[in-house]
């Protein structure tokens, strides 16, 4: 990256999933290692600073896999393999390897909380769903920005659709995801909930509280929350309604031959190999626009 923008000019680095836990830990590393170039500034989307509990016991789970007979044992699943980009199925040893690396990372920002280097951390700006099935977003707040500095960085957070009327239907705890996640005192980076204006409006506004203080500003983005889609994904950040793979609106849906993020279909159930989960995930961001504007903000052009 440095070779394509030398110095003086400005780093950014981008990082969606595991790249965001994996441009988080180069950052630490340059820190302490000056011939590693440090970022002027983080832009994470879904960044995996922590996952789910079963990733940790993924390696025990793994473990039939070395009789023939269980060799099955050694993936979480195993799918139809029908995107271009990505596999579907997933191997227990990925899991465990998401986990170890995200047990690495808190422990590097502790270290580096406690010697004092955190301070010299460049400004981070953060897009995620407040529903994430992938990774962690108590793990996002607490053990990343409940210990960075005051240097400018944003968290912003997408709520689910709380105008969808589907209380009744969702997960025992989907509807409450935030609470308890957000601490209530002041905090040192300015957090933005994008949210709807009311549980009976489709309307978005971001609920913004800036740095050192805890007073809400309420503001219209002039967008709306699709009626179709409860929430977004932990896949769905990066990605604008108009892609042509995963986009729910596709500019061009002979490009692929299909189109994974425009799929609706109806029929009896049992029939699939897969479950609907993987076909009913969204795949884009109905936000697009306004994650690239926040971007713009930090980031001119």
């Amino acid at each position: 990256a440095r070779r394509r923008v030398p110095a003086p000019k400005p780093l950014h680095m981008v990082g969606f999933s595991n790249g965001g836990a994996l441009a988080l830990m180069h950052t630490l590393d340059a820190l302490d290692n000056p011939k590693l170039d440090k970022p002027d500034r983080l832009v994470l989307l879904s960044p995996m600073v922590g996952i789910t509990s079963f990733a940790r016991f993924a390696g025990v789970a793994g473990l039939p896999a070395i009789l023939p007979a269980f060799a099955k044992a050694a993936w979480l699943s195993i799918v139809p393999e029908f995107n271009p980009f990505k596999y579907n199925s997933f191997p227990v040893h990925a899991a465990r390897q998401s986990f170890e690396l995200t047990q690495t990372l808190q422990d590097r920002l502790v270290a580096q909380q406690r010697s004092g280097g955190l301070e010299r951390l460049p400004p981070i700006i953060t897009f995620h769903s407040v529903l994430d099935f992938t990774v962690s977003t108590r793990a996002l707040i607490n053990a990343l920005y409940a210990r960075l500095p005051a240097n400018g960085s944003d968290l912003v957070l997408f709520d689910l659709n709380r105008a969808t009327k589907l209380g009744p239907l969702f997960r025992r705890g989907v509807a409450w995801q935030l609470a308890g996640t957000l601490p209530g005192e002041k905090r040192n980076y300015r957090l933005t909930l994008v949210t709807n204006a009311s549980p009976t409006s489709s309307a978005m506004i971001e609920r913004v509280i800036e740095p050192n203080a805890t007073a809400v500003v309420e503001r219209a983005i002039g967008m709306d929350y699709p009626r179709e889609v409860y929430s977004l994904s932990h896949v769905a950040l990066p990605f604008p309604t108009d892609d042509a793979l995963y986009g729910t609106h596709p500019d061009n849906i002979e490009e692929f031959g299909i189109s994974l993020g425009a799929m609706s279909m109806r029929g009896e159930v049992g029939a699939f190999v897969i479950g609907m989960d993987t076909l009913t995930r969204l795949t884009s961001n109905p936000f697009y626009a306004y994650l690239v504007k926040r971007v713009d903000g930090v980031i001119p052009r």
